[in-house]
């Protein structure tokens, strides 16, 4: 604990590994197999529980409940895990949960993301790095969540639904297929709306790649055949192109849902 600032009404169990320039405030709970990296702080009154891992720099605020429990009937007790990657500000009331033995036995968030509050990562999801949960957001057990995607407020995401590399979903979604890299989906029940061209652009995408990806994302969902002879056609007239390479990936590899499709009724 050299030269980190702990609070004298916090309680900091036996057996917990704290960091250089650590700051954990009043009130907070870290428990006996939590290791916290350098320069965390914790505000006030967050409890950080199980055998839980967070990176460096990263900031949690009052009322987070980290590390705790999966919210799963499944989970016995098993020796499972929370890693935090480093630089994460996580807001209040947000919680994160180790996984299951049914999922791996881990939970991975990644580095530099924004957790508003409110969030919600569930047993087992897997989180990648400068990803964005708006306030309320939800992702259920076993979610993937690719690099800089963006959650809004009140969305959910449903069990084992894999979200692409900066898709973007909007507020008050709810996600019950896969959304494929660089898309854009919103409604209810969401359906894809086209690609996140504000993310592709703040991303330092320049406009060619743009088009091309662009030109992609009609054949896949507009083109003639079905979604595999479609893709293997879009993969043929890109074979060098990294993002569209990508894209096929992704929706070639379906796990337990097919990709989240245009709602033709109101294209």
């Amino acid at each position: 604990m050299t030269d980190s600032k702990i609070h004298p009404t916090a309680i900091i169990e036996e057996g917990a590994q704290i960091g250089t320039g650590c700051s954990i405030g009043p009130y907070c709970i870290v428990g006996p197999d939590v290791t916290l990296g350098d320069n965390i702080t914790l505000k006030a009154h967050v409890v950080v529980d199980g055998r839980t891992t967070i990176g460096e720099g990263t900031t949690i605020y009052p009322f987070a409940s980290i590390g705790t429990a999966p919210q799963d009937l499944k989970y016995h007790g098993e020796a499972s895990e929370l890693i935090i990657g480093k630089n994460n500000t996580i807001r209040e009331h947000a919680t994160m949960n180790p996984g299951t033995e049914s999922g791996g036995m881990k939970t991975i968030v990644g580095d530099n993301g924004l957790f508003m509050m409110a969030t919600h990562v569930a047993h087992d999801c897997e989180i990648g790095d400068h990803v964005i949960m708006a306030n309320n957001a939800t992702l259920g057990g076993h979610v993937k969540v690719g690099d800089r995607a963006l959650i809004g407020g009140l969305a959910a995401v449903h069990q084992y639904v894999r979200i692409g590399a900066y898709a973007v979903i909007g507020g008050m979604s709810g996600v019950e297929s896969d959304v494929i890299p660089f898309g854009r989906v919103k409604g209810e029940r969401a359906s894809l709306a086209g690609l996140n061209l504000i993310g592709l652009e703040r991303g330092g995408f320049d406009k060619n790649q743009i088009k091309i990806i662009q030109s992609a994302f009609k054949e896949i969902f507009d083109g003639q055949g079905n979604l595999d002879q479609r893709l293997d056609k879009v993969a043929e007239n890109n074979d060098n192109n990294d993002l569209v390479a990508q894209i096929i990936d992704f929706a070639r590899h379906r796990e337990k849902f097919g990709l989240c499709q245009p709602d033709k009724k109101s294209a």
